[in-house]
Protein backbone atom coordinates (compact mmCIF):
# COMPACT_ATOMS: atom_id res chain seq x y z
CA UNK A 1 0.00 0.00 0.00
CA UNK A 2 1.24 3.47 -0.96
CA UNK A 3 0.20 6.22 1.48
CA UNK A 4 0.60 9.94 0.74
CA UNK A 5 0.68 12.11 3.86
CA UNK A 6 -0.13 15.80 3.40
CA UNK A 7 0.91 17.98 6.33
CA UNK A 8 1.11 21.64 7.38
CA UNK A 9 4.46 22.62 5.89
CA UNK A 10 7.11 24.68 7.71
CA UNK A 11 5.43 23.84 11.01
CA UNK A 12 6.83 21.77 13.89
CA UNK A 13 3.39 20.37 14.78
CA UNK A 14 2.74 19.63 11.12
CA UNK A 15 5.95 17.61 10.82
CA UNK A 16 5.35 15.84 14.14
CA UNK A 17 1.77 15.02 13.13
CA UNK A 18 2.95 13.52 9.84
CA UNK A 19 5.55 11.43 11.65
CA UNK A 20 3.09 10.27 14.30
CA UNK A 21 0.49 9.40 11.67
CA UNK A 22 3.08 7.29 9.86
CA UNK A 23 3.98 5.33 12.99
CA UNK A 24 0.32 4.93 13.97
CA UNK A 25 -0.72 3.80 10.48
CA UNK A 26 2.17 1.37 10.14
CA UNK A 27 1.55 -0.19 13.57
CA UNK A 28 -2.26 -0.21 13.61
CA UNK A 29 -3.51 -0.13 10.00
CA UNK A 30 -1.07 -1.41 7.36
CA UNK A 31 2.27 -2.85 8.47
CA UNK A 32 3.71 -3.12 4.96
CA UNK A 33 2.78 0.35 3.69
CA UNK A 34 5.17 2.86 2.14
CA UNK A 35 4.85 6.57 2.88
CA UNK A 36 5.39 9.77 0.93
CA UNK A 37 5.15 13.31 2.30
CA UNK A 38 3.84 16.50 0.74
CA UNK A 39 3.76 19.88 2.52
CA UNK A 40 0.74 22.19 2.33
CA UNK A 41 0.87 25.93 2.95
CA UNK A 42 -1.76 28.57 3.52
CA UNK A 43 -1.76 30.82 0.50
CA UNK A 44 -4.20 32.91 -1.47
CA UNK A 45 -6.31 30.81 -3.84
CA UNK A 46 -6.69 27.03 -3.95
CA UNK A 47 -4.95 25.16 -1.12
CA UNK A 48 -5.21 21.70 -2.66
CA UNK A 49 -4.31 20.15 -5.99
CA UNK A 50 -6.46 17.05 -6.26
CA UNK A 51 -4.11 15.67 -8.90
CA UNK A 52 -1.61 15.13 -6.07
CA UNK A 53 -3.96 12.79 -4.15
CA UNK A 54 -2.49 9.75 -5.89
CA UNK A 55 -1.91 7.35 -3.00
CA UNK A 56 -3.81 4.16 -2.30
CA UNK A 57 -4.62 6.14 0.82
CA UNK A 58 -4.22 9.93 1.21
CA UNK A 59 -4.03 11.58 4.62
CA UNK A 60 -4.14 15.25 5.64
CA UNK A 61 -2.84 16.20 9.10
CA UNK A 62 -2.77 19.59 10.82
CA UNK A 63 -4.35 21.34 7.85
CA UNK A 64 -7.73 22.41 6.51
CA UNK A 65 -10.38 19.96 5.40
CA UNK A 66 -10.64 18.73 1.84
CA UNK A 67 -13.96 17.29 0.64
CA UNK A 68 -12.19 15.22 -2.01
CA UNK A 69 -13.32 11.58 -1.89
CA UNK A 70 -9.67 10.67 -2.44
CA UNK A 71 -8.81 11.81 1.11
CA UNK A 72 -9.11 8.77 3.35
CA UNK A 73 -7.70 10.18 6.63
CA UNK A 74 -7.95 13.68 8.16
CA UNK A 75 -6.90 15.04 11.54
CA UNK A 76 -7.06 18.73 12.49
CA UNK A 77 -7.41 20.94 15.56
CA UNK A 78 -7.67 24.45 14.05
CA UNK A 79 -10.79 26.48 14.73
CA UNK A 80 -10.74 27.57 11.06
CA UNK A 81 -10.57 24.03 9.70
CA UNK A 82 -13.22 24.42 6.99
CA UNK A 83 -12.73 26.68 4.00
CA UNK A 84 -16.45 26.85 3.17
CA UNK A 85 -19.80 25.92 4.77
CA UNK A 86 -20.04 23.20 2.12
CA UNK A 87 -16.81 21.63 3.41
CA UNK A 88 -18.23 21.59 6.92
CA UNK A 89 -21.44 20.00 5.65
CA UNK A 90 -19.38 17.38 3.82
CA UNK A 91 -17.54 16.55 7.05
CA UNK A 92 -20.81 16.29 8.99
CA UNK A 93 -22.12 13.90 6.33
CA UNK A 94 -18.89 11.93 6.64
CA UNK A 95 -19.52 11.48 10.36
CA UNK A 96 -22.77 9.70 9.51
CA UNK A 97 -20.98 7.36 7.10
CA UNK A 98 -19.83 4.20 8.93
CA UNK A 99 -16.62 3.98 6.86
CA UNK A 100 -15.64 7.64 6.60
CA UNK A 101 -16.49 8.52 10.22
CA UNK A 102 -13.79 6.27 11.58
CA UNK A 103 -11.01 7.97 9.64
CA UNK A 104 -11.68 11.72 9.75
CA UNK A 105 -11.37 13.58 13.04
CA UNK A 106 -11.64 17.17 14.22
CA UNK A 107 -11.39 18.74 17.67
CA UNK A 108 -10.33 22.39 18.11
CA UNK A 109 -9.91 21.97 21.87
CA UNK A 110 -6.58 20.16 21.46
CA UNK A 111 -3.38 22.14 21.87
CA UNK A 112 -1.60 20.37 19.01
CA UNK A 113 -2.65 18.11 16.17
CA UNK A 114 0.05 15.70 17.36
CA UNK A 115 -1.62 15.26 20.76
CA UNK A 116 -5.05 14.94 19.12
CA UNK A 117 -3.82 12.29 16.69
CA UNK A 118 -2.15 10.44 19.58
CA UNK A 119 -5.42 10.44 21.56
CA UNK A 120 -7.44 9.11 18.61
CA UNK A 121 -4.82 6.50 17.80
CA UNK A 122 -4.63 5.30 21.39
CA UNK A 123 -8.34 5.29 22.26
CA UNK A 124 -9.81 4.09 18.95
CA UNK A 125 -7.05 1.90 17.49
CA UNK A 126 -4.95 0.75 20.47
CA UNK A 127 -1.87 2.72 19.36
CA UNK A 128 0.92 2.73 21.97
CA UNK A 129 1.87 6.39 22.52
CA UNK A 130 4.38 5.84 25.35
CA UNK A 131 7.45 5.67 23.05
CA UNK A 132 6.52 9.05 21.52
CA UNK A 133 5.52 10.86 24.72
CA UNK A 134 8.38 13.36 24.47
CA UNK A 135 7.44 14.30 20.90
CA UNK A 136 3.82 14.86 21.95
CA UNK A 137 5.00 16.94 24.91
CA UNK A 138 7.08 19.26 22.73
CA UNK A 139 4.43 19.53 20.01
CA UNK A 140 2.07 20.85 22.68
CA UNK A 141 4.65 23.33 23.97
CA UNK A 142 5.58 24.62 20.51
CA UNK A 143 2.11 24.76 18.95
CA UNK A 144 0.42 25.94 22.14
CA UNK A 145 3.11 28.49 22.98
CA UNK A 146 3.37 26.92 26.43
CA UNK A 147 6.85 28.26 27.11
CA UNK A 148 7.87 29.38 30.57
CA UNK A 149 8.89 32.82 29.31
CA UNK A 150 9.58 34.84 26.14
CA UNK A 151 13.27 34.13 26.71
CA UNK A 152 12.77 30.35 26.52
CA UNK A 153 10.81 30.80 23.27
CA UNK A 154 13.29 33.16 21.58
CA UNK A 155 16.67 32.07 22.94
CA UNK A 156 15.97 28.46 21.86
CA UNK A 157 18.06 26.34 24.20
CA UNK A 158 15.92 23.18 23.77
CA UNK A 159 16.43 20.82 20.78
CA UNK A 160 12.75 21.17 19.85
CA UNK A 161 13.17 24.94 19.53
CA UNK A 162 16.21 24.55 17.28
CA UNK A 163 14.32 22.04 15.13
CA UNK A 164 11.39 24.46 14.94
CA UNK A 165 13.73 27.16 13.68
CA UNK A 166 15.06 24.86 10.95
CA UNK A 167 11.61 23.55 9.96
CA UNK A 168 10.15 27.06 9.69
CA UNK A 169 13.12 28.44 7.75
CA UNK A 170 14.12 25.73 5.29
CA UNK A 171 13.66 26.37 1.58
CA UNK A 172 14.70 22.84 0.58
CA UNK A 173 11.51 20.94 -0.43
CA UNK A 174 13.22 17.62 0.34
CA UNK A 175 14.31 18.51 3.88
CA UNK A 176 11.10 18.09 5.90
CA UNK A 177 10.02 14.88 4.09
CA UNK A 178 13.46 13.47 4.98
CA UNK A 179 13.12 14.67 8.58
CA UNK A 180 9.57 13.44 9.24
CA UNK A 181 10.27 9.68 9.66
CA UNK A 182 13.06 10.38 12.16
CA UNK A 183 10.86 12.32 14.59
CA UNK A 184 9.22 9.15 15.92
CA UNK A 185 12.30 6.92 15.53
CA UNK A 186 14.82 8.79 17.71
CA UNK A 187 15.06 11.49 20.34
CA UNK A 188 14.81 15.14 19.25
CA UNK A 189 18.39 15.66 20.38
CA UNK A 190 19.53 12.79 18.13
CA UNK A 191 17.46 14.16 15.24
CA UNK A 192 19.15 17.53 15.69
CA UNK A 193 22.52 15.78 15.57
CA UNK A 194 21.95 14.22 12.15
CA UNK A 195 24.46 15.76 9.71
CA UNK A 196 21.84 16.97 7.23
CA UNK A 197 20.07 18.76 10.13
CA UNK A 198 23.03 19.98 12.18
CA UNK A 199 24.71 21.63 9.19
CA UNK A 200 21.77 24.05 8.84
CA UNK A 201 21.66 25.30 12.41
CA UNK A 202 24.52 27.82 12.69
CA UNK A 203 23.54 30.03 9.72
CA UNK A 204 19.89 29.93 10.77
CA UNK A 205 20.75 31.02 14.32
CA UNK A 206 22.62 33.97 12.82
CA UNK A 207 19.62 34.82 10.64
CA UNK A 208 17.39 34.53 13.71
CA UNK A 209 19.51 37.16 15.43
CA UNK A 210 19.21 39.41 12.39
CA UNK A 211 15.42 38.97 12.34
CA UNK A 212 15.28 39.86 16.01
CA UNK A 213 17.18 43.08 15.40
CA UNK A 214 15.08 43.89 12.32
CA UNK A 215 11.83 43.50 14.26
CA UNK A 216 13.31 45.48 17.14
CA UNK A 217 13.95 48.39 14.76
CA UNK A 218 10.55 48.15 13.01
CA UNK A 219 8.09 47.30 15.79
CA UNK A 220 5.94 49.80 17.65
CA UNK A 221 3.77 48.99 20.66
CA UNK A 222 0.80 51.22 21.43
CA UNK A 223 -2.41 50.56 23.37
CA UNK A 224 -1.29 46.99 24.03
CA UNK A 225 -0.78 46.11 20.36
CA UNK A 226 2.49 45.71 18.45
CA UNK A 227 2.78 46.36 14.72
CA UNK A 228 5.72 45.85 12.37
CA UNK A 229 6.19 45.76 8.61
CA UNK A 230 9.21 43.88 7.25
CA UNK A 231 7.94 43.25 3.72
CA UNK A 232 11.07 44.90 2.29
CA UNK A 233 13.18 42.13 3.89
CA UNK A 234 11.67 38.90 2.49
CA UNK A 235 11.86 36.03 4.97
CA UNK A 236 10.61 32.46 4.69
CA UNK A 237 9.81 32.59 8.39
CA UNK A 238 10.72 34.17 11.72
CA UNK A 239 10.21 33.39 15.38
CA UNK A 240 6.67 34.56 16.19
CA UNK A 241 7.55 35.24 19.84
CA UNK A 242 10.12 37.92 19.07
CA UNK A 243 7.52 40.74 19.36
CA UNK A 244 6.65 39.70 22.94
CA UNK A 245 10.32 39.24 23.83
CA UNK A 246 10.85 42.86 22.77
CA UNK A 247 7.53 44.22 24.14
CA UNK A 248 6.64 41.96 27.09
CA UNK A 249 3.68 44.07 28.26
CA UNK A 250 1.84 43.98 24.93
CA UNK A 251 -1.32 41.90 24.46
CA UNK A 252 -1.44 41.53 20.64
CA UNK A 253 0.99 41.56 17.73
CA UNK A 254 0.38 42.13 14.02
CA UNK A 255 3.29 41.48 11.66
CA UNK A 256 3.36 42.17 7.93
CA UNK A 257 5.94 40.05 6.11
CA UNK A 258 6.73 38.65 2.69
CA UNK A 259 8.12 35.34 1.46
CA UNK A 260 8.58 33.73 -1.93
CA UNK A 261 4.95 32.57 -2.16
CA UNK A 262 2.85 35.05 -0.16
CA UNK A 263 2.46 38.32 1.66
CA UNK A 264 1.39 37.43 5.18
CA UNK A 265 -0.42 39.20 7.98
CA UNK A 266 0.43 37.35 11.20
CA UNK A 267 -1.96 38.10 14.07
CA UNK A 268 -1.12 36.83 17.52
CA UNK A 269 -1.60 37.32 21.24
CA UNK A 270 1.02 37.31 23.95
CA UNK A 271 1.11 33.85 25.61
CA UNK A 272 2.30 35.53 28.82
CA UNK A 273 -0.29 38.32 28.92
CA UNK A 274 -2.01 39.15 32.20
CA UNK A 275 -5.18 40.13 30.34
CA UNK A 276 -8.48 38.53 31.31
CA UNK A 277 -9.09 35.71 28.76
CA UNK A 278 -12.77 36.64 28.69
CA UNK A 279 -11.84 40.06 27.30
CA UNK A 280 -9.49 38.73 24.61
CA UNK A 281 -10.46 39.03 20.94
CA UNK A 282 -10.94 35.77 19.01
CA UNK A 283 -8.20 36.20 16.41
CA UNK A 284 -9.35 33.32 14.22
CA UNK A 285 -12.63 35.13 13.66
CA UNK A 286 -10.79 38.36 12.86
CA UNK A 287 -8.60 36.59 10.27
CA UNK A 288 -11.56 34.75 8.75
CA UNK A 289 -13.04 38.08 7.68
CA UNK A 290 -10.07 38.49 5.33
CA UNK A 291 -9.96 34.89 4.12
CA UNK A 292 -7.51 33.66 6.75
CA UNK A 293 -7.98 31.75 9.99
CA UNK A 294 -6.24 29.93 12.81
CA UNK A 295 -6.91 29.64 16.53
CA UNK A 296 -8.61 31.95 19.01
CA UNK A 297 -5.23 33.23 20.21
CA UNK A 298 -3.23 33.18 16.96
CA UNK A 299 -4.08 33.40 13.27
CA UNK A 300 -2.86 34.58 9.88
CA UNK A 301 -3.99 35.83 6.50
CA UNK A 302 -2.21 34.99 3.25
CA UNK A 303 -2.26 37.28 0.21
CA UNK A 304 -0.55 36.78 -3.15
CA UNK A 305 3.05 38.05 -3.09
CA UNK A 306 2.19 41.09 -5.23
CA UNK A 307 -0.81 42.14 -3.11
CA UNK A 308 1.19 44.03 -0.51
CA UNK A 309 -1.14 47.03 -0.45
CA UNK A 310 -4.19 44.84 0.14
CA UNK A 311 -2.37 43.09 2.97
CA UNK A 312 -1.23 46.43 4.40
CA UNK A 313 -4.82 47.73 4.48
CA UNK A 314 -6.01 44.58 6.26
CA UNK A 315 -3.18 44.83 8.78
CA UNK A 316 -3.96 48.49 9.50
CA UNK A 317 -7.64 47.70 10.06
CA UNK A 318 -6.79 44.86 12.45
CA UNK A 319 -4.26 47.00 14.34
CA UNK A 320 -6.87 49.72 14.81
CA UNK A 321 -9.46 47.19 15.98
CA UNK A 322 -7.18 45.51 18.50
CA UNK A 323 -5.84 48.79 19.86
CA UNK A 324 -9.43 49.94 20.39
CA UNK A 325 -10.22 46.67 22.19
CA UNK A 326 -7.16 46.66 24.45
CA UNK A 327 -8.35 44.55 27.44
CA UNK A 328 -6.42 46.84 29.81
CA UNK A 329 -7.98 50.04 28.44
CA UNK A 330 -10.21 51.86 30.87
CA UNK A 331 -13.36 53.06 29.06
Amino acid sequence: MRVRVFYHDKCFDGACSASLFTRFHRECVAKGASYEYHGLVHRAGALFNEAEFTGDENAIVDFKYSASPKITWWFDHHQSAFLTPQDHENFQACLRDPVCSGRKFFDPTYTSCTSFLAFIGETKFGFDTKPVADLIHWANIVDGALYESPESAVEMAAPAMKLTLIIESTRDPEFIPKLIPLLTEMSLDDVLGQPFVASLLAPLLERHKQALELIRSRSEERDGTIFFDITDHPLEGFNKFIPYYLHPHATYSIGLSKSSFRTKVAVGSNPWTKADPAKMVNLAQVCERYGGGGHARVGAISFPPDHEEEARIAAAEIVAELRAKNPFKIN
